[in-house]
């Protein structure tokens, strides 16, 4: 079985924190680490994830960038998985993930969807069609394979190490987990799974300046990777890789 790093960047979340990390340790598979990424915390976040048996970093460049990249460089697992201070995985959510890349030596990505675990049964069914859909499908046509959804993903820390000089991790105003899609080669295979779901808050549908921000962190970082890579050239690299894919399971 590879060994797994759990990174979880964090600012002031001392409360969801505690449950993340209760719901870590009671996993089936147990993870190799918990890295807890202190960004600038004005609580006692870090207090709590010591107290809890993690790893605490502490990462002064503001931005969920800065501090998910930090995590990521000090994992020690051979598999990078990435949730948020706010997740609560189910007990074989790590069992999975690590059943999934032991069978799948070419997976470079596994993400898998959100349930709004604080919301009434219809705003979390809207919000599962308008928000946590509506990002698999806009992002995977954008980047020509599955994107990586920061709750609940986990890739394999070399393709880290071979993508991590592309990552904008200084700039505040990116998504973390759409730069890390983009920077991803689109010949490398990527993976979602309906059924690998974790609970998230619905804090993230806030609307107001909150909405307004995590737009324009969205098309902010498509900007940035467009003009390196537009979507037509991405999605031919996609193509011609699957294909070379196939001829080579034809020929075993």
């Amino acid at each position: 079985m590879p060994s797994l790093s759990v990174v979880i960047p964090c600012k002031d979340d001392a409360g969801p924190l505690t449950r993340c990390l209760e719901a870590l340790a009671a996993q089936t598979v147990a993870p190799l680490e918990v890295i807890v990424v202190d960004n600038n915390s004005t609580d006692n976040s870090a207090e709590i994830a010591a107290r809890l048996g993690a790893r605490v970093l502490t990462e002064p460049v503001p931005g969920i960038a800065a501090a998910a990249s930090a995590g990521y460089d000090a994992a020690l697992g051979s598999i990078i998985v990435r949730c948020d201070a706010d997740t609560l995985p189910p007990t074989d959510w790590l069992q999975r993930i690590a059943n999934r890349f032991a069978a799948e030596p070419d997976l470079a990505v596994l993400t898998g969807p959100g349930n709004f675990y604080d919301a009434g049964p219809l705003r979390a069914w809207l919000a599962n069609l308008a928000y946590m859909q509506a990002y698999f499908v806009s992002m995977g046509l954008a980047m020509a394979h599955w994107p990586p959804f920061g709750s609940n993903c986990a890739f394999r820390r070399a393709d880290w190490e071979s993508v991590r000089s592309r990552i904008h991790r200084r700039d505040p105003d990116v998504h973390d987990d759409v730069d890390l899609g983009f920077a991803l080669d689109p010949s490398q295979r990527t993976a979602y799974d309906r059924s690998l779901k974790v609970g998230i808050s619905a804090r993230s549908l806030a609307g107001g300046a909150a909405g307004r921000r995590r737009f324009r962190r969205a098309f902010h970082t498509l900007a940035l990777h467009w003009r390196l890579a537009p979507p037509w050239e991405r999605w031919r690299q996609a193509i011609s890789a699957g294909r070379e894919r196939r001829r080579r399971t034809e020929h075993r």
